[in-house]
């Protein structure tokens, strides 16, 4: 009687892999969420500072500042679009002030990252994550 030899992965082994394959999961993806934050949140001070750029531009011809993006003529990038809204508050003294603002959208995975800011000064909030 001739033994055939059969060919193939046992239970434990298959077992064992899975095992590795998830603890591997495990470790990377939330490393790879933390990138895709940062990546987002770069997007956003980019974005914030084009807007405070073309906020003293229209200084310049407006002796204001504007109170909203499209009098700006400043495209929101999708990272910015889908993730945050953005708010300009322009201040009602005699000195012209302003600040802008990304603030994450409710639900969406840059919230706990929290706000941006960016002020007619130039002074940056929160000053760790700029």
């Amino acid at each position: 009687m001739r033994k055939v030899k059969q060919e193939g992965f046992t239970l434990i082994e298959l077992m064992v892999t899975v095992a590795i394959v998830a603890i591997l999961a495990a470790i990377a993806y939330p490393s790879y969420n933390n990138a895709v934050m940062k990546n987002r949140r770069s997007t956003a001070q980019a974005y914030l500072s084009d807007v405070a750029q073309k906020q003293q531009q229209y200084l310049m011809d407006n002796r204001s500042y504007a109170a909203n993006a499209t009098d700006l003529k400043v495209a929101q990038p999708p990272d910015v679009t889908g993730y945050y809204t953005l708010s300009i508050t322009v201040g009602t003294s005699t000195v012209p002030t302003f600040t802008a603002t990304a603030a994450p959208i409710a639900g969406k995975s840059q919230v706990p990252d929290g706000s941006l800011s960016i002020t007619h000064n130039g002074t940056k909030l929160p000053v760790g994550k700029w």
